[in-house]
């Protein structure tokens, strides 16, 4: 597979070198072993988790003030890219703590950034995204599902997130609200630990098992003006927008490579029938070539973010991110063809990446979202 090389410092590129190098090593060593009892057993990769945080995997995007490296978000989507290669729904929930971490790096708390932001980009806990909801409410797809009622000192939360993922009563994820008596809404950070903050699990997934997805009950919670991102948040939403979107083509990057790697070892012995096949291993690297120049050159133009980027800019993001979700699909089906009936065996690596593949379109924002958000532009 082709190597990108990007225009960047030599230093940059060391440091981002030897931490996708460690990381191949750390998977290889804690990861792989566990990927089956992962996904058919629902097993979460704890200490796999807090590896990652020792290694860097959740710093790049943080500035050095507040226990990062400053890299930017390319090393941090490279980071998910090569977790995702071996197991994409750890590399799903290293994309959710990025998320965190970038969602406080982008917001103007400096509270946040000196007491919370440290501990999560070395990774000393664990952090998860609860913006599922309220991207797809700005999109105009549903409803806002958390009320905030604004109180002396901060605001009182309402309400019920299903599925977020990543989380549990001490980890640290965000969310968002719509402020009562007004047209305005707040993004804030709560921890699962708080009064009133409840955690559910009332569902079983096909793929993604091992994430620690849980339903947020939020009764009366209360969170104090020190833990809120934005509010009103109308720019903010447009500042964290692009790092949002890219980093999670990192997952479908990481799965096409996968995929790819599957078909290359089926040809190994069915190659003379596997010829007539479409979205053969060549076609579909080609493809991931390109998708991956297209991604990293944007990962170096957002960068650690810190302001709204160019309407071209979103619009060239939201469109690698559907092209990851195009080819995700593309590259899983074409992977269970090549394998033929053992890929149809519960449990095999092929039937495997053909779930996690959907999810990489259903993730929000999904598909269909991106799409609408594109057709509007």
């Amino acid at each position: 597979m082709q190597v990108v090389d990007l225009p960047t410092a030599s230093k940059s590129k060391d440091s981002s070198e030897a931490l996708i190098q460690n990381l191949r090593l750390a998977i290889a060593n804690q990861l792989a072993p566990s990927v089956s009892d992962i996904d058919l057993k629902g097993q979460y990769p704890t200490e796999f988790m807090f590896e990652l945080g020792k290694l860097g995997a959740y710093g790049q995007a943080v500035s050095r003030e507040f226990g990062g490296t400053e890299q930017g978000i390319l090393p941090a989507l490279r980071a998910i890219e090569t977790v995702s290669a071996t197991c994409m729904s750890t590399g799903f929930i290293t994309w959710c703590h990025n998320a965190c971490a970038w969602y406080i790096q982008n917001s103007d708390n400096e509270t946040l950034k000196v007491n919370v932001l440290p501990k999560i980009a070395r990774g000393e806990v664990l952090a998860g995204t609860g913006l599922s909801n309220p991207m797809k409410h700005f999109a105009g797809i549903e409803k806002i599902a958390i009320t905030a009622k604004p109180v002396t000192g901060g605001y009182v939360l309402k309400g019920m997130l299903p599925w977020v993922s990543n989380i549990d009563t001490d980890h640290y994820w965000a969310i968002a609200a719509k402020i009562e008596n007004s047209e305005n809404y707040l993004m804030a950070v709560v921890k699962g630990d708080w009064a009133g903050l409840s955690l559910r699990l009332n569902a079983h997934f096909i793929a993604l098992e091992g994430t620690k997805t849980y339903s947020c009950v939020f009764r009366d919670v209360f969170v104090s003006e020190d833990w809120v991102l934005a509010a009103p948040c109308p720019e903010y939403v447009e500042r964290i927008k692009p790092g949002f979107i890219l980093t999670q083509v990192g997952m479908g990057l990481g799965l096409v490579a996968g995929c790819i790697d599957l078909i290359k070892k089926t040809n190994r012995n069915k190659s003379h029938v596997n010829q007539y096949l479409d979205d053969s291993a060549e076609e579909l690297e080609e493809e991931l070539d390109t998708l991956r120049l297209k991604s990293y050159r944007l990962a170096e133009t957002i960068h650690c973010g810190g302001k709204i980027f160019s309407q071209d800019i979103l619009k060239e993001t939201i469109q690698a991110r559907i092209s990851a979700s195009e080819l995700s699909l593309r590259a899983s089906q074409s992977a269970m063809l090549h394998a033929g009936a053992r890929a149809y065996v519960h449990g095999s690596d092929f039937e495997r990446r053909l779930r996690e593949s959907y999810f990489v379109a259903i993730v929000t924002p999904a598909l269909k979202h991106l799409r609408k958000v594109l057709d509007k532009m």
